[in-house]
């Protein structure tokens, strides 16, 4: 499994980063789009749309959510999706507490969990247009939000194995410990005093910002793990050899974007 996983990644990871700083604003739409919509795709599985022409149609108007937030280009509805997907991934603690205490709040409410789509990916796609859309930084800002959830996620993986002892939310992800966390929030933090010294941004602001970033993004895989145990299935999709679906790798980032860029614009004051 580990080989597969690290082989995937030598494939998958040079097409981003070659993504993020070769490709014009289109082209990288573009690219993003693609790994939206394969999220997107497999969601569809998650909540239960079996139907193949309501799969299509859930497609259809997915993208075209997406096509108005990228051509839309308006500050205020990029603040309006970020307080909404922010709002949203505090309800997704509360589901993770409930569901930890027994109560599986959304199981078998299908309608609310093809909405969720929505909510968990269109403002991550948003997110990360806009912060690379910055005149200075953007494919940097981009390609340290991704170093930040990496390294946060290898450190969890590693230090877990190692020390993991103590389970963090057992009846959601039996794997994750709190010794992975705290080796997550140790790593991200001295990522995160590396890039505030090399981007000039302040110190304690940026440290604090990536350790929001680590808990969110854990979150995140909680979350899609949350959904996928209502379902019974282990992973989103069989795309990614190693890794499953493209949920089971952008799951981190969903929570992440949205939380990177509003930090961002409250430390830089704008991208």
């Amino acid at each position: 499994m580990l080989k597969q996983r690290i082989a995937t990644a030598l494939i998958l990871i040079p097409l981003v980063i070659w993504g993020i700083f070769s490709l014009s604003d289109t082209g990288f739409a573009a690219l993003l789009s693609g790994f939206v919509m394969l999220g997107a795709w497999e969601w569809t599985r998650i909540c239960e749309i079996k139907n193949t022409v309501l799969r299509v149609v859930y497609l259809l108007v997915f993208s075209c959510c997406m096509y108005f937030l990228w051509k839309s280009n308006d500050p205020d509805l990029i603040r309006l999706v970020l307080q909404l997907s922010i709002t949203w991934w505090v309800v997704a603690i509360w589901l993770l507490l409930a569901y930890s205490r027994g109560r599986d709040v959304l199981r078998g409410q299908r309608i609310i969990k093809a909405l969720t789509g929505f909510v968990l990916l269109l403002p991550a796609f948003a997110a990360l247009i806009s912060l690379r859309s910055d005149s200075d930084f953007g494919p940097a800002y981009v390609m340290l939000l991704l170093l930040l959830i990496w390294t946060a996620d290898s450190a969890a993986y590693f230090s877990g194995r190692k020390f993991g002892r103590n389970k963090l939310l057992p009846k959601v992800s039996p794997g994750k410990s709190w010794e992975g966390v705290f080796g997550a929030l140790i790593a991200s933090i001295l990522l995160a005093v590396v890039a505030a010294f090399y981007f000039e941004l302040p110190l304690l602001n940026f440290v604090f910002l990536s350790i929001v970033i680590t808990a969110i993004s854990i979150v995140g895989d909680l979350t899609e793990s949350l959904f996928k145990r209502q379902v019974n299935i282990k992973d989103s999709g069989v795309l990614l050899p190693g890794h499953g679906g493209m949920l089971d790798r952008i799951d981190s980032l969903t929570s992440a974007a949205p939380f990177f860029l509003a930090g961002m614009l409250l430390i830089v004051g704008t991208i």
